[in-house]
């Protein structure tokens, strides 16, 4: 079977997205070849495969200036590989462009490298020799003839009917040969008429030629210059060992070598900003449902409870990622910001089912009571979602392939938090119900109905205190622990002491206070 559906070739242009610096070439310098491939499920292999093995079998030619092999990329927009350069001169950072497209023409799973700094025609540059220096002539002085007698002057201007017309003086179209800075003559001294002299141009100034640079690129006043490229997804885990390769060894080899500043943008940017965005719509998501939830309940401990279970579908959405061979991902967060919403359902189900039974009974008899009735709407609740999330689980089309991340979250989730709710959630309600009865007791003592157990706490809270300030405070103001404790400098050290030294006192105010209770009940 072909792969090739067709091949347009266009001369004089460029198909897609342009080259650097194309606008400044000739039209027969420049050609293209679009390539479409049949349907991704009709071939074993993908786009950046098929580009990968075009890109090694066109040989380079001597005579190209620059050749991008680019694949179609769907998701966002941005090159997969993006890397900013600046802080040193162009010259400077061309090499550094160089330098970093060759480091990563190496791998094989790269492509489409290009530089933002294309090269234009070639430039002379003119040096004042020691000599023109010593008769008094500047760069600006020499700049301003060039362009007079270049590009011409301005003699004068006279009307001409309603607008107004301009005389220009310019040199015969037969002066300005390619010899023309070789017989030019320029004049050094005071530039007033009838005096100075002049001199050959070749005697005062040195030519040199170099090639120039189309556009340079500037934001706030600085160069920079991108490098972009495009990286295959076929292997997630290789793409992810190859960024991270750019990242933390060869952008430090290259600013280590050059002197300049890096950054990447591109998708690594965007995939920043939208973690960073995604993390802040989870908290303000999560703090959302713990005010409707505290409002529902009239408790502010109570939600807690209803939203123990999220942590779970998130054990049980990594887990369905690593069954399935498939990388965490930006899709993989948004089905999390989605299963926080529903994985709840089922807790609210089960906890407002138990403080409706607990109304009329005992609170252990309402957990197994309700747990017993509630067993089929949560199961219900649950497979309704994840069945109906099944087909896209198992669906074999490469095009649906981005949403497998986000239907993994998902299923995974729920059903992981399907088994732990009947668990997890009843287990937490007699939890706070048996902390709720010690905070209880503990206020009634503190509230002087016990003066020995408030004398036993407030004689633990001072010694931890005095404890703490010569551990950590000794540490933090003098940088070592006193003589007594060893006299080292280290915080860890300090931290251990504190620990079970807290653990000790603990356990000895503990002890005296039962031994005590039990003297008096004797």
């Amino acid at each position: 079977l072909n792969p090739i559906r067709y091949a347009l070739a266009e001369i004089g242009g460029t198909t897609g997205r342009g080259l650097a610096g194309q606008e400044t070439k000739e039209t027969d310098q420049l050609g293209s070849i679009a390539i479409e491939l049949i349907d991704a499920d009709l071939r074993p292999y993908s786009s950046f495969a098929f580009v990968a093995e075009l890109q090694d079998a066109v040989p380079p030619h001597p005579l190209l200036e620059t050749i991008s092999f680019r694949g179609w990329r769907g998701g966002p927009g941005g090159d997969a590989i993006d890397i900013e350069l600046s802080g040193a001169s162009s010259e400077t950072l061309k090499d550094a462009a160089e330098n970093l497209k060759t480091q990563l023409a190496r791998y094989g799973e790269v492509s489409a490298l290009e530089d933002s700094l294309a090269f234009d025609k070639e430039e002379l540059i003119l040096e004042l020799t020691p000599q023109g220096q010593a008769l008094g002539i500047t760069i600006d002085d020499l700049g301003s003839t060039l362009r007079a007698r270049l590009n011409g002057i301005e003699a004068a201007t006279y009307p001409d009917g309603p607008r107004s017309a301009a005389i220009r003086v310019e040199l015969p179209s037969g002066e300005l040969t390619a010899d023309f800075l070789d017989r030019m003559l320029i004049r050094t001294g005071p530039q007033t008429a009838g005096q100075g002299v002049y001199v050959p141009l070749a005697d005062v100034v040195t030519v040199e030629r170099r090639t120039g640079f189309s556009t340079v690129r500037r934001e706030n006043g600085i160069r920079i210059v991108s490098v972009t490229g495009d990286l295959s997804e076929d292997d997630p885990e290789r793409a992810s060992e190859i960024s991270n390769e750019i990242r933390e060894v060869i952008l430090p080899e290259l600013k280590e070598s050059f002197g300049i500043s890096t950054y990447m943008s591109g998708l690594a940017e965007q995939e920043r900003n939208f973690l960073s965005d995604a993390f802040t719509g989870l908290v303000l998501c999560l703090a959302g449902i713990y005010l409707t939830l505290a409002w529902v309940f009239s408790s502010w401990s109570r939600p807690f409870v209803v939203m123990a279970i999220i942590p779970f579908g998130l054990v049980g959405a990594i887990w369905g990622h690593h069954y399935w061979d498939v990388p965490l991902s930006m899709f993989s967060v948004v089905g999390l910001i989605g299963m926080v919403g529903i994985i709840i359902n089922d807790s609210i189900v089960l906890v407002t089912t138990v403080d409706e039974y607990a109304r009329d009974r005992g609170l252990f008899p309402a957990i197994i009571d309700a747990a017993a009735d509630r067993l089929r709407p949560v199961v219900l609740t649950t497979l309704t979602t994840v069945l109906g999330l099944a087909p896209l689980l198992y669906e074999t089309s490469k095009d649906a392939q981005f949403l497998k991340p986000t239907v993994i979250t998902l299923t995974y989730g729920l059903g992981f938090g399907l088994v732990l709710v009947l668990l997890v959630v009843p287990a937490l309600l007699s939890i706070g119900h048996d902390l709720g009865r010690n905070i209880r007791a503990a206020r009634r003592a503190l509230a002087g109905r016990a003066p020995g157990m408030a004398l036993a706490l407030g004689s633990a809270i001072a010694a931890m205190t005095g404890l703490f300030a010569a551990t950590f405070g000794a540490v933090i103001v003098t940088g070592r622990l006193p003589a007594i404790l060893g006299g080292a400098s280290s915080m860890p050290l300090a931290l251990l002491i504190f620990i079970s030294g807290s653990a000790v006192i603990a356990f000895a105010v503990w002890l005296v206070a039962a031994v005590r209770f039990n003297a008096r009940r004797a």
